[in-house]
């Protein structure tokens, strides 16, 4: 452990996995909001 150096690590794979996940998480918000609208205009 005595040739760390905080910040070297190449993390954009990590980057790439948690902008996928952002979106995934965004997406399921969306439907989810445009689902309870149409079950809710339709029960009208």
């Amino acid at each position: 452990m005595g040739d760390y150096k905080p910040g070297s690590m190449d993390i954009r794979e990590q980057e790439k996995t948690f902008a996928g996940f952002i979106r995934l998480v965004t997406w399921g918000a969306v439907l989810t909001v445009v689902i309870l609208i149409i079950l809710a205009l339709s029960n009208a």
